[in-house]
């Protein structure tokens, strides 16, 4: 662990890795155009919805392991834009494209601030299976997240000021975190356990970072499609380059 990524994460206010709808390089995805791709049915009595996985590089991916389309989001959970992403593409590409078979849709989490990493490490404390949902609840209710530690600043003081192996803890339990996710089917005692684990949190902070600069990634939402980086960052862009590629 490199001492420059343990201050990111270990020491208060330090963290920020990604800016928020922002990004240094755009390429357009002339290339990916093709025929219209058929459905690809899921094994029988299941749905591609339910066929989740983590990936190597700190990602969550759902949908058929074998897409011939593989979409990847770079994300970070206290991204207005990425929020926004969420409330308006989210289900329409997981319900008209991933359900099909045809797309894979993987979210890799870029983090940005003490907040972000909490909200990140509860996200991804449960079974891969969730993290999408929950993720997605989670952007939902980010602008609440943000109202609820601002009503109380010296409590988010106190979190960032506290021992490592406490401090996410302490930010969960102040922005209503753990009720939050409790409410969603991950217990109080998951949570602790998660937010309290210095190492493993260490350890999704390096695979995140290594994951957004081996493809120069310095904004969220940020999306490629089979490796290709997507000129578009929201729904009514993305949509388009899907169907052009053959997802239609």
């Amino acid at each position: 662990m490199k001492t420059s990524l343990r201050l990111a994460i270990l020491a208060p206010f330090a963290l920020t890795l990604a800016a928020c709808g922002d990004s240094t390089e755009e390429a357009d995805a002339g290339s990916l155009e093709g025929d219209a791709i058929a459905a690809i049915a899921a094994p029988e009595g299941t749905s591609w919805l339910e066929v989740a996985s983590k990936t190597g590089n700190g990602g969550f991916v759902i949908g058929n392991p074998d897409a011939p389309l593989k979409l990847v989001e770079f994300a970070s959970h206290t991204c207005g834009a990425c929020a926004y992403f969420a409330e308006n593409g989210s289900t329409p590409l997981q319900q008209d494209y991933v359900d099909t078979g045809v797309v894979s849709y993987e979210i890799r989490p870029l983090l940005r601030d003490p907040l972000d990493v909490t909200i990140s490490t509860l996200a991804q404390c449960g079974a891969p299976e969730s993290f999408h949902a929950l993720s997605d609840q989670a952007w939902a209710s980010l602008g609440t997240f943000g109202e609820t530690l601002q009503a109380n600043p010296s409590a988010y003081e106190a979190a960032m000021q506290a021992a490592p192996e406490q401090r996410f803890l302490q930010l969960a339990q102040s922005a209503g975190l753990i009720d939050f996710f409790a409410a969603r089917g991950l217990s109080a005692d998951q949570a602790r356990t998660c937010l309290t684990d210095a190492q493993g949190i260490e350890a999704i902070a390096t695979t995140s970072r290594t994951a957004a600069d081996e493809l120069n990634v310095t904004g969220t939402p940020t999306f490629f499609l089979n490796g290709q980086r997507l000129d578009g960052n929201q729904w009514a862009q993305i949509e388009p380059i899907l169907q052009r590629a053959g997802a239609r």
